[in-house]
């Protein structure tokens, strides 16, 4: 019988790419999936000319294995994944190597580890970005857990992995604990944030300036050859001038206005208001697609008063709203990183920015040519944000007049631009000395007698206003 380099379970089409993606590299691949149907399909369809093997139960596979086995999970986040784990154990030994390659909850990665340790078993969760593409031509991947795991499993992951332009692979080795999954789901969240900008910035165009799609993506297509090149926005400038077979009109305008999620993007503004770092763009995007699902809300709420006003000339060729863009873009990115230093601060996984933007530079979802200036802002020790990097600077004072003007734009017009709007007040908000803040703490002293600090005396101190009250 063959001796397999590693297992793939789980055939949706983001595992059955990953499975032909390390068959063309060259490793020896067995395949299993919860029904056999499936894996039948896949045997004579897409692996019908490789070398990958498949199995019928969990058993069959963990025993085809060389030691230290290795087992990549690719199935639906949950509880799906804990039942696998239950199922595959019994036939693995300490040395083992189980990863989750689904968009699995940071926390449950770190309770998976705790309960196999005892086993000996290592698990990493491994945040895999890409889609079905980049699954099979070389997606980003970022793993986490035990080190020693890592070492375990690390050619594999380099020789699948996209390739940036220095012919490093879009994979390293996060931190320990839960840091592959929380790096990703800060990577979602960057795209939600990014998704939306681009959103409203299409908005601004055809509702603000009256521009039909055809014109739009040709002006997505110029931004996308300037220095906020990024996949988003060739596939955006893609999607604008495609024309709908059925209807012979450009395609967006036959799709609903309405647009789910998976929680990630929840995920990642809940876990930066518990770790107290203001995400606002991000939050922004997350609400933005709540309020899209309530499209009957809407349609009937369309008789509410509004603007009236035409269109407004587009006199730059659509320069300004292009660098609103990308600074808003940049402010997305600035929030993220945040997060991530947040988190190093609170659970020491030894997350590296550095390493995760270039982990992100080719492969992932939200790749973009800056990402080489990110990583080199981020590579100075004790940066509290990129708004105050030495090399991003320039960008953001000559960017932050364009956005707002994108965001005075969207208020005259009547166009909804939560993100550009929310990039816009953490902008101003971070580089002010002076908050009205203090207004709070004297409100909270009034009502609640909590107390408020002074500028010219340590301590906590109580307004007259409670004498008076007395």
């Amino acid at each position: 019988m063959r001796t397999n380099d590693i297992a793939l379970v789980g055939l949706a089409t983001m595992g059955q790419n990953l499975a032909l993606n390390m068959d063309r590299n060259g490793f020896a691949v067995i395949v299993c999936n919860r029904t056999w149907g499936r894996t039948e399909e896949f045997m004579a369809g897409p692996a019908r000319e490789t070398s990958i093997v498949a199995a019928r139960d969990l058993k069959a596979c963990a025993a085809s294995l060389t030691r230290p086995r290795k087992i990549f999970l690719m199935v639906k986040a949950g509880d799906a994944v804990d039942k696998l784990i239950d199922e595959i154990v019994p036939f693995l030994e300490p040395g083992d190597v189980i990863m989750d390659g689904g968009n699995s909850h940071f926390q449950d990665t770190e309770r998976r580890i705790r309960d196999l340790q005892g086993a000996g078993i290592f698990f990493l969760g491994v945040g895999v970005s890409g889609g079905e593409k980049g699954a099979l031509l070389g997606p980003s991947i970022m793993p986490g857990g035990d080190r020693v795991g890592w070492g375990q499993v690390s050619s594999i992951l380099e020789s699948i992995a996209a390739r940036s332009a220095d012919g490093r692979p879009c994979t390293d080795y996060m931190g320990a604990g839960g840091a592959g999954h929380f790096v990703k789901m800060v990577h979602n969240g960057i795209e939600y944030a990014v998704m939306q900008l681009i959103a409203e910035t299409y908005d601004l165009l055809v509702r603000g300036h009256g521009y039909p799609d055809e014109q739009a993506a040709k002006i997505f297509r110029t931004w996308n050859r300037g220095p906020g090149s990024s996949y988003l926005l060739e596939i955006t400038s893609h999607i604008l001038g495609t024309i709908d077979p059925s209807s012979g009109q450009p395609i967006l305008g036959s799709i609903v206005d309405a647009a789910g999620s998976k929680g990630t993007g929840l995920w990642t503004t809940q876990t930066s208001l518990a770790l107290g770092v203001p995400a606002p763009t991000i939050t922004a995007a997350v609400e933005a697609r709540l309020i899209s699902g309530l499209r009957a809300e809407r349609l009937h709420a369309g008789a509410l008063p509004g603007v009236l006003t035409n269109p407004e000339a587009l006199s730059d060729g659509g320069d300004s709203l292009g660098q609103a863009l990308l600074t808003a873009t940049l402010m997305a990115y600035a929030q993220g990183f945040a997060l991530l230093q947040a988190a190093e601060a609170a659970w020491s996984w030894g997350l590296d920015p550095v390493r995760i933007a270039r982990v992100w530079r080719e492969g992932c979802i939200i790749r973009a040519a800056f990402l080489d200036t990110l990583a080199e802002a981020l590579s100075h020790p004790g940066l509290p944000n990129l708004l105050q990097a030495a090399t991003m600077r320039e960008t953001f004072s000559r960017g932050g007049s364009h956005l707002r003007q994108a965001v005075a734009l969207a208020a005259r017009q009547g166009v909804p631009a939560p993100a550009l709007a929310s990039s816009l007040a953490y902008y101003d908000a971070y580089r002010s000395a002076r908050l009205p803040a203090n207004l709070i703490q004297a409100q909270r002293d009034y009502f609640g007698y909590h107390g408020f600090e002074r500028l010219d005396s340590p301590g906590t101190f109580h307004g007259p206003w409670n004498n008076e009250r007395q």
